[in-house]
């Protein structure tokens, strides 16, 4: 790796620490928060097995509520929901325990203990958020599953998880709409082949709720089995299970992803001050849900350990308008935001007007991660909506990370932006660029991001798939023993990373070797888009060439004219190498719900594959757009015998 010529003498001696004598460094990061005993050591790694802060017991809800109630904090406001149908509730951090604890008692009275699983199956409101906290207060473990899912993806991960019980709300909100979870729980359930015991329903609509007699609970009737004195939290071993959570990647088949209490705590928590520079002082709002990692980790358990205001808002940002996000920002005088690249194009898509009938002089940052912040993305909303008062920051992390492992260190002290990049390793990567065989790669070359040894954040393994997770992440690289990322990356002279999308989806035209990401940016340099996904088709004459789905900006139309101006904009921007077959015009991309885009449905439409489990998909009518789109295709050269 390079010298990173661009970072600070602070940021260099923090990275330093961290990979000299990580031990210490750990440890030390590991005393910003309470253990009820302390580790005997602080790293034990017997390849492929490894644990961390091993002997120490802690407990993360204790953490993220009790300590700092503890120490006075207790009339801070912790928690402050919004809904899109103007719904306003506040929790102190006094007001949050004491609701927890209630719940912790009811969790309890409910038979449930130490290990067991439950399902989540709610949207982003005080309730899912209370649970969260009590069923890891005492020692069980939550598998939340996104409100939004369907009844197949719902029922295999009851199935896979164990769960003892699950708890779901009635309905949750939409743009306006309700969305009925119940029936859909029930429907997940047919059959018997689960270990559900009862299911917990929150009702919130004025529908009657279907409810099973003997197995059905309401929320009332839930809370109603505990007792004032066993809302107690359970010392937690560092290394036993906090939470599983199913990847929202783009893969096929999903994998619950394992967190634990004390090594996941440790990470979000230093990566909050390191990287996002949370204060108690901030009002922070990560737009996200609690269905994704970075629910977990910066709306609910990371703002609370630090011990900041988490705005929690369920609801679409751009509804109901387009203003949404930025009234809300006004008025709460929210200090940071945490959003996707998909979020900023949405807005993109209204233009600076709205943003521009609201004060956002709070603001003093933005972050965004989930798919890669294309520089045009990055460049209208530095530029056009926060004229460079405030930084615009990428970052990447995954699911299995449980945070940040790439990003710029603001919290430390800014570093130059490289628009489109994600920044550099942060403290505890050692990463390196290798090719599919496991040779390193030169600065400036493409290949897989590999890590190098366990940080952390990272997970320990899959819930009952121990084989899976050595073989998926360790055992993918030969010669190696090094975690695989599955991206496709390279660092540059400064030590920056550039990340050019899935490795298994980059597009080889005529022995070169071009990256999703990168021949998208390209296409978003176009003023007409504002959203593109791109594959590779196979090609006899080059191997593959290009095939791109684009999104256009509202005031422009497709046209011919309009497909070849966006073919010399990918060939100026890459050179002749990128070659595009084709540019499909579409209203929507497939996405997963936490805004990555599909693009083995892109695939899998071209070559009239099944698309395998698209339960994460965010609108399903996204592939129908793109079958659609290819169908047209497909006729026009049957009828004129060449691409249009």
């Amino acid at each position: 790796m390079s010298d990173f010529n661009l970072v600070s003498p602070i940021v260099t001696r923090w990275r330093d620490e961290a990979r000299e004598d990580p031990t210490t460094f750990w440890g030390k990061a590991a005393s910003h928060l309470h253990w009820f005993h302390p580790w005997d050591r602080v790293f034990d790694w017997n390849f492929p097995e490894f644990r961390w802060f091993t002997g120490g017991e802690t407990n993360l809800a204790y953490n993220a509520l009790d300590h700092h109630v503890n120490r006075g904090w207790g009339g801070h406001t912790a928690l402050v929901y919004l809904n899109e149908r103007g719904q306003r509730d506040l929790y102190t951090y006094a007001q949050l325990l004491r609701e927890v604890e209630r719940t912790a008692a009811a969790l309890r009275g409910l038979g449930l203990q130490k290990g067991d699983r439950l399902t989540i199956y709610m949207p982003t409101c005080p309730e899912a958020i209370i649970l969260m906290l009590a069923t890891v207060r005492i020692g069980a473990i939550h598998s939340i599953v996104f409100a939004g899912f369907g009844a197949g993806a719902l029922g295999d991960r009851i199935r896979a998880s164990g769960s003892r019980a699950v708890f779901a709300a009635d309905i949750t909100y939409r743009k306006g709409k309700d969305v009925y979870l119940k029936e859909i729980v029930d429907h997940a359930l047919e059959g018997g082949e689960h270990s559900v015991e009862h299911v917990v329903v929150l009702k919130r609509g004025a529908a009657e709720v279907p409810m099973t007699p003997r197995r059905d609970l309401t929320w009332e009737e839930f809370r109603a089995k505990g007792t004032s004195q066993h809302g107690h939290a359970v010392p937690m071993e560092s290394n036993d299970p906090a939470f599983i959570l199913a990847t929202s990647g783009t893969t096929a088949k999903p994998k619950l992803a394992v967190h634990t209490h004390g090594a996941y705590q440790v990470w979000i928590h230093s990566m909050a001050r390191w990287v996002f520079g949370l204060t108690p002082q901030d009002v922070w709002w990560s737009t996200s849900d609690i269905g994704w990692i970075v629910g977990h980790s910066y709306i609910v358990y990371a703002p609370l350990l630090i011990g900041c205001t988490t705005l929690v808002y369920e609801g679409a940002i751009d509804h109901p308008d387009p203003g949404t996000l930025w009234r809300l920002v006004e008025d709460f005088q929210v200090t940071g935001i945490f959003t996707s690249p998909t979020a900023v194009r949405l807005l993109m898509r209204y233009g600076e007007s709205f943003q521009a009938q609201y004060d956002h002089k709070s603001l003093t940052r933005v972050f965004c991660a989930g798919e890669v912040l294309n520089a045009p993305a990055w460049e209208w909303l530095q530029h056009k909506v926060f004229k460079d008062r405030i930084p615009v920051i990428d970052h990447m992390w995954q699911t299995e990370t449980g945070g940040p492992i790439f990003g710029n260190p603001y919290g430390l002290g800014m570093l130059p932006t490289k628009p489109g990049s994600a920044g550099i390793p942060l403290a505890g990567i050692d990463c390196e660029i290798v090719t599919a065989d496991g040779h390193p790669c030169p600065p400036g070359a493409k290949g897989i991001m590999a890590i190098k040894r366990p940080f952390p954040g990272l997970i320990q393994s899959l819930w009952g798939e121990p084989e899976r997770y050595v073989a998926d992440y360790w055992g993918r690289i030969p010669g190696m023993n090094a975690y695989y990322t599955g991206d496709s990356a390279m660092i540059d002279a400064d030590g920056y990373v550039w990340f050019a999308g899935r490795a298994d989806e980059v597009i080889k035209i005529a022995a070169h070797r071009l990256g999703t990401i990168e021949v998208e940016t390209a296409l978003l340099r176009h003023p007409a888009v504002v959203e593109a996904g791109v594959t590779g088709r196979p090609d006899d004459l080059r191997g593959e060439v290009i095939s791109a789905f684009v999104v256009l900006r509202a005031g422009h139309t497709a046209s011919d004219a309009l497909k070849h101006e966006l073919i010399e904009t990918v060939r100026n921007e890459l050179g002749p190498v990128a070659v595009v077959g084709e540019i499909h015009f579409v209203h929507m991309l497939p996405k997963t719900r936490s805004g990555k885009i599909m693009r083995r449905v892109f695939k899998a439409v071209i070559l009239g594959r099944d698309p395998g489990d698209i339960s994460t998909i965010e609108d399903e009518v996204s592939v129908d757009e793109a079958r659609r789109a290819w169908a047209s295709l497909i006729s026009e050269i049957n009828d004129e015998g060449m691409l249009t």
